[in-house]
Formats: C-alpha cells, sequence, structure tokens
C-alpha cells in the first residue's frame, strides 16, 4: 500500500500561523520535500521536530519526483512544503501533486496561510468572483501580453512583484488598469506589514521602502458602455506614454506598443498622436 502525500501550507511571515495539523504531520511524516531546507529548520527547530528533509525545488525536480515517487510507492509519507504559504501557488509542488494523481497515490492537503487571500480579505473588494495570477513576467514583450490579458478581467484579481520591480510594474499597470482601485499589501503578517490603497498611479507613492515581495489586489472595473466609449484624447495617449518611458524606464518602441494595446489602435495613430503633442509643446 502507497504511502500519502501531504501538500503542507506554511506561514507566510509570522511562524504563529503555523497550524497544530501541519505540526503534527510535519513531526509523523517519513521525510519532507522542502523548498529551502534551510528556511524550513527554522520553522522547524522551535518545535523540535526531527523529520529528515531532502530539497524539492525548481531547479532539481526532474531528478527529485522519481525519488519521492519511489518511497511513496514504498509505503512512506511525504509532507511536501514551500518556502513560505501553500505549494504550488506560484512555487514548486505541482509536478509530485499531478505524479502522485496519476499514479493513484492519497494527496491530502493540509490548509493554511495564502498570501492572496490574506491580502484578498484586507483589501475590501468584492471576494467573489476571485482570480489569482502568479509573478508579473520579466520580459518586456511577454509584459505587454500578460498585462493586456489580466486587464480583460474585470473582476477583482491579484498578483505578486518582486521589490526591484514594483515601480515600473505600477508605472506599466496604470496604463492598462486605469483608474482602477488597487491594494498593495507588503510583508503580510509580519512586524511590518503595511497596505497601500489607491490606483495604480498612485500607490506607489505611498510604498515607504520597497523591500518584500508585494500582494497586489486589484478591484473590479467600472462598467462602461463599450459602444459609446469616448476615445482617448492625445492628450491622454502622450501621457501614457511619457509616464512609461520617463518613469517605468521602458524604451519608446515599447512603450508604444503597450499604449496602442491599452486603446486598441495602431502603434502607428498612437505615434502620431505623441508627435501632435509634442509639437504643441515646443
Amino acid at each position: 500500500m502507497s504511502g500519502t502525500l501531504y501538500v503542507v501550507a506554511t506561514p507566510i511571515g509570522n511562524l504563529e500561523d503555523i497550524t497544530l495539523r501541519a505540526l503534527r504531520i510535519l513531526r509523523e511524516a517519513a521525510v519532507i520535500a522542502a523548498e529551502d531546507t534551510r528556511r524550513t529548520f527554522r520553522l522547524l527547530a522551535p518545535h523540535a521536530i526531527p523529520t529528515p528533509m531532502v530539497s524539492f525545488h525548481a531547479h532539481n525536480t526532474r531528478a527529485r519526483l522519481p525519488q519521492l515517487i519511489a518511497r511513496l510507492e514504498g509505503g512512506e509519507s511525504v509532507a511536501l512544503v514551500t518556502d513560505a504559504g501553500t505549494p504550488g501557488v506560484s512555487d514548486p509542488g505541482l509536478e509530485l501533486v499531478q505524479a502522485c494523481i496519476e499514479r493513484g497515490i492519497t494527496v491530502d492537503p493540509i490548509p493554511g496561510a495564502s498570501a492572496p487571500l490574506t491580502a484578498l480579505v484586507a483589501s475590501g473588494f468584492p471576494l467573489i468572483p476571485f482570480t489569482m495570477y502568479g509573478f508579473v513576467p520579466s520580459r518586456a514583450k511577454a509584459r505587454i501580453q500578460w498585462f493586456s490579458e489580466i486587464a480583460k478581467t474585470c473582476h477583482t484579481f491579484s498578483f505578486f512583484e518582486s521589490p526591484h520591480r514594483i515601480q515600473p510594474t505600477l508605472i506599466e499597470a496604470s496604463v492598462y488598469l486605469g483608474n482602477r482601485p488597487m491594494m498593495l499589501g507588503r510583508e503580510l503578517t509580519k512586524a511590518h506589514q503595511e497596505f497601500v490603497r489607491g490606483i495604480a498611479s498612485e500607490v506607489g507613492r505611498g510604498i515607504s521602502a520597497p523591500k518584500g515581495e508585494f500582494t497586489v489586489v486589484v478591484g473590479p472595473a467600472m462598467k462602461l458602455n463599450i459602444d459609446n466609449a469616448i476615445p482617448p484624447s492625445d492628450e491622454q495617449v502622450a501621457h501614457d506614454f511619457w509616464q512609461i518611458t520617463n518613469v517605468g524606464g521602458v524604451s519608446r518602441r515599447a512603450a508604444v506598443t503597450q499604449v496602442a494595446e491599452k486603446y486598441k489602435r495602431s502603434p502607428k495613430e498612437i505615434y502620431s498622436a505623441v508627435e501632435r503633442v509634442k509639437k504643441l509643446g515646443e
């Protein structure tokens, strides 16, 4: 008889958020598959949990997967944890869960902390429906496509961003999301937890220090009559263009593409609008 894969949620900041059930599973499992064994050790040590650990992360998944499956099929139970939060949510774990399901191995989720849900309930935005996205892509072309797609989501949604990219991301978000309400959650559940509310063009100025991973929650879009929508003025187009290039550090070509995507106009039209405004100011 095969063992059980326990998918264990761990604290996202405050170590007191570990559940009693999670501690029991971590103590009883034959092995803990951890994204970073050093970080998991800091969670286990205060509770005197001696369970051995093996690393399981994005860079060793291919090699480690058959080893863990073999242990599970041999009757051992494995507890899967990541650095913080629920495994599989923008973290390693999905491949192992899928492999267990394909082989008929029992998968038992142990619920707990989740950064998107923690930020969501603090946002004050409608909770249902809600869509959760992962990290914003790093490459310019992928970011354009990504923002174009998520801007179509009319209900509440969330995404993650790193501290060194949060400012340019908010500039780009202001182009695609306009005046939609937004909340930034930083250092969730920790001593310096911070929530900043406003719209994309404002919230960046409210960040005390761009440190710690950000969870961004975007509120619902206002309902508009698309057929009667007023076309953007040259001034609005130019404003968005210069906002991206001057503050976001994006190239002129990429900025033209982003603004064109937002307003569903050709890059040539956007460039012409920017040039017209530029000449008026000369």
